[in-house]
């Protein structure tokens, strides 16, 4: 079900619904219809009109439904409403995401993160499930009017999230550990970036040989996936593919999975897959583009991939002519065939080429600090501790040579 409103025209809800039939459908539903309505802003109660409300519940009713979906996110009354009028589940594209995302979560942390924002997600509709509120029993040791099964299940609830608050505070340490660890070698972080099923997972096996489940399916990945991936000039990068977005991402989604998307945030270069031959290219790159801002990352170094141009039927010159138009350094590809793969590792050397620097620096013996801070960040390739100063030769992050700049005696070439 959707909601037709002056600021969406019919197309842009049209395909909103396209899309959420493929979720229903991944999430194991078989779509029977569906069926939109023009206002001007949603109704407080119902969404949509109880008028039209109850047409549609009679349609559901004679097809045997036995699930509705709207694709908006519904507020607690409005789904309780709802369920009353069609007489059968009523989910909204938030929760429908939320249980494709338990169905695919494989590692612990993917379990946490989901867990974590389906709770988020069920604390204001608890009332749905205990809309009773009767009392506990009475007895010894339970006088009084007693606490109310809403109350302890949302007290519950609470904890919980608390609980796993704490687990994916630890999950985020690691991970820091972890990226401290893999920055020790210098080697430049890339992360692969999209719509979901934009080719992503398909991608990061063709570059690097993984075996990653790559699916035709909506958020066939959800746990990262970190692979070396050794480029023609023998650089490495480092690559990880990363869960896919998608248009109306939850909010508490997007928070539950701040663990997973720092991969993102802490990456020196993105690599922003489109499905080219999508229709609606244009506006999943916004998409994309929208929660990249909400997670910080709006504005990093990008490289634009349009991916599965052997989809295009003949017309793949056309459209890329219209992609570089756009975005001048983008790169088609097919992931699947291989093709414009070399033209994609060239740009990506280009791109990631500067990323380290090889300098000389004296640091007096006293500044203990900049020496553990040069060991710390740098790659350290010859060092005197003998003589008036101690003496270095190192490789460092660009970003960083202001911070050493009143120890550096020497610039090297770039490598």
């Amino acid at each position: 079900m959707g909601v037709e409103l002056k600021s969406r025209s019919a197309h842009v809800v049209r395909d909103s619904l396209d899309e959420l039939s493929e979720l229903a459908a991944t999430a194991g539903g078989e779509v029977v219809g569906d069926g939109t309505q023009k206002l001007d802003a949603p109704v407080a109660g119902t969404f949509i009109g109880s008028g039209k409300a109850g047409e549609f519940a009679k349609q559901c009713r004679s097809e045997d439904v036995d699930t509705v979906i709207f694709d908006d996110e519904l507020s607690p009354a409005q789904s309780r409403n709802l369920e009353r009028v069609f007489d059968c589940k009523v989910l909204d594209r938030t929760s429908l995401i939320l249980d494709i995302f338990a169905q695919r979560a494989r590692t612990r942390e993917g379990k946490l993160q989901i867990e974590l924002a389906q709770l988020q997600h069920l604390l204001p509709r608890l009332t749905r499930f205990w809309g009773h509120l009767s009392r506990q029993k009475g007895g010894i040791g339970m006088r009084g009017d007693g606490e109310t099964q809403l109350e302890t299940d949302r007290r519950r609830v609470l904890d919980r999230i608390a609980k796993i608050g704490r687990e994916l505070d630890v999950v985020r340490r690691q991970r820091s550990t972890q990226r401290q660890g893999r920055q020790r070698n210098l080697w430049p972080l890339a992360s692969i970036v999209g719509y979901t099923n934009a080719g992503k997972s398909t991608l990061l096996n063709a570059l690097t040989g993984a075996a990653v489940l790559a699916e035709d399916k909506l958020f066939a990945t959800l746990d990262p996936t970190t692979r070396r991936l050794r480029l023609p000039t023998n650089q490495n990068v480092l690559l990880t593919d990363t869960v896919g977005f998608i248009r109306k991402l939850p909010h508490g989604l997007v928070e539950a999975f701040k663990a997973t998307l720092e991969e993102v945030v802490q990456a020196d270069l993105l690599l922003h897959v489109v499905d080219a031959s999508h229709p609606q290219a244009g506006e999943q790159i916004q998409s994309v583009n929208a929660v990249l801002d909400e997670i910080g990352a709006a504005g990093k170094p990008t490289l634009m991939v349009f991916n599965k141009m052997d989809r295009l039927n003949g017309n793949g010159i056309g459209t890329g002519h219209k992609f570089r138009e756009l975005h001048p350094n983008g790169i088609c590809i097919s992931a699947m065939t291989g093709d414009g793969l070399p033209a994609l590792l060239a740009e990506l050397n280009n791109q990631v080429r500067p990323i380290r620097e090889f300098v000389e620096l004296q640091v007096p013996h006293e500044a203990a600090a900049v020496i553990a801070r040069l060991h710390a960040v740098g790659q350290v390739i010859e060092r005197d501790y003998n003589g008036e100063k101690a003496w270095f030769r190192v490789r460092i992050p660009p970003h960083l040579h202001e911070e050493f700049a009143p120890f550096i005696v020497q610039g090297m070439p770039t490598v």
